[in-house]
């Protein structure tokens, strides 16, 4: 056995081979088909601004800010240097019966952005841990009330509301349910979904028709009665199913039908939240104060873990009545208010602030809905979606023999980051975009005219 294939003193342990520094096979990874992309890695090596750098030494264009994240574009110096800072002074600190300036100063900063009363803020780690917190929030809440029986909680089909026990549960996404269906939460109902392919296909922002399936909520509410539901949670525009556009009138109509029975309005704002409509929040675009609202991914532009859960005053209040040495929420996380995800969050919203991106979304949502919609009639193409800095093309899917055959979507996908130098994203038949908020108009049209050449030689 000659010197470089003599086995090393952990493979003499374990029997296994050893780990070689670009060997792809350890890791299990999230939402991907681990087979065929290990035999065809995209595989991203570096970021600057709106782009990202590919193995392969190419300049690669992000038309999805990551995972609907990467808000104020990559490695911006100012957040880089907060994490940096940060590392050097206080790496860590616990948020249970202590405490750490950041985390209040983000805090802060943070609940000054949101509509009305909404004052208060508990961090997690993620936009499923977020949900999960809102969730338990509400449950508690009615508890603290003396209205112990309101333990129902009615989501929507098609929602995503993460990957917890708790999200898939609520969630309305088929292929994300049904491997756990035994271990899924019981006392959930769903409202129907509001995408209508034969009234509303090629909308361009909020369609037309559609809000009086909001009614439909009250049918739960007769079905359930008032006295035994804690909360209804809706993303304001679905995004991981397809970029979902509520209709004119539809959250409006949920929130006074909420309101006049006394249940909670959870807005899921995970993707939604931190400038994607043009605003910090969906629900100051919408004009609603729902009461309690989830954030993630751009709260800190996607640069460290973080979760967010916001509530109104009467909620927090509510926990408030017991003896001053009780702890009034028995929850939290070992990285609730981690000191670097609270640092990145403090530069990134005044990254925000500075450099007007939330303005800039604002402005370029009609060159933005102009483009995507330029590619009607081209191959495939059965409808086009938009709202703020997100879009959604989908297509027909051809008959493919999915999953022994790449489907036509991740056919698309696949050339625009190979042949296009673009990354975006795809579930199911739809190709989904958002890009960072840094994104100017010729960027756009990169994106839009690449996309349709990617559409052109797909069969």
């Amino acid at each position: 056995m000659s010197a470089s294939s003599k086995p090393s003193a952990s493979q003499k342990e374990t029997g296994k081979p050893s780990l070689k520094p670009n060997d792809l096979e350890a890791h299990f990874m999230p939402f991907t088909p681990q087979r065929s992309f290990k035999r065809k890695p995209r595989m991203l090596v570096g970021a600057k601004g709106m782009y990202y750098y590919s193995d392969d030494g190419r300049e690669v264009l992000d038309a999805s800010a990551g995972l609907w994240c990467v808000n104020a574009g990559h490695n911006h110096p100012k957040i880089v240097e907060a994490i940096r800072k940060q590392a050097g002074e206080l790496d860590y600190a616990p948020n249970f019966a202590f405490a750490h300036p950041t985390a209040f100063k983000a805090a802060s900063m943070l609940c000054a952005e949101m509509p009305g009363d909404i004052e208060h803020v508990f961090f997690s780690n993620s936009g499923s841990e977020s949900v999960d917190t809102a969730v338990k929030i509400a449950l508690a809440y009615w508890r603290a009330r003396g209205q112990g029986t309101k333990t129902k909680i009615i989501s929507r089909e098609r929602a995503y509301h993460g990957v917890n026990i708790c999200g898939v549960s609520l969630g309305g996404l088929q292929f994300n349910r049904k491997a756990f269906s035994g271990a899924l939460m019981p006392n959930i109902d769903y409202l129907p979904h509001t995408h209508n392919l034969a009234k509303n296909a090629f909308s361009k922002g909020q369609p037309e028709w559609g809000a009086e399936l909001a009614n439909d909520l009250e049918n739960l509410v007769t079905l359930h009665d008032p006295s035994n539901i804690a909360a209804v949670i809706v993303e304001p525009v679905a995004g991981s199913t397809g970029v979902l556009v509520p209709p004119k009138g539809y959250l409006e109509k949920l929130q006074a039908i909420c309101k006049k029975h006394d249940i909670l309005l959870i807005f899921d704002e995970v993707i939604t939240g931190w400038g994607r409509l043009g605003k910090a929040t969906a629900a100051e675009r919408f004009n609603i104060i729902p009461d309690i609202l989830t954030s993630a991914k751009g709260i800190n532009s996607g640069t460290v873990p973080m979760g967010a859960t916001f509530i109104r005053k009467h909620i927090y209040d509510a926990f408030m009545t017991g003896g001053e040495f009780g702890v009034e929420f028995a929850h939290g996380y070992t990285y609730s208010g981690h000191p670097l995800a609270c640092a990145a969050a403090i530069a990134t919203l005044e990254v925000y602030r500075e450099e007007k991106l939330f303005e800039n979304a604002e402005k370029l949502e009609k060159k933005w809905q102009d483009a995507l919609h330029s590619l009607k009639g081209a191959p495939h193409v059965i409808d086009i979606r938009n709202i703020g800095l997100m879009g959604a093309v989908e297509l027909d899917p051809g008959k493919r023999d999915y999953p022994n055959e790449m489907s036509r979507t991740m056919d698309v996908f696949d050339k625009m980051f190979f042949e296009q130098d673009i990354v975006m994203r795809f579930t199911g038949n739809v190709l989904a975009m958002s890009p960072p908020l840094i994104v100017n108009e010729g960027q756009i049209d990169q994106i839009v005219s690449r996309l349709r050449k990617a559409l052109e030689s797909v069969k």
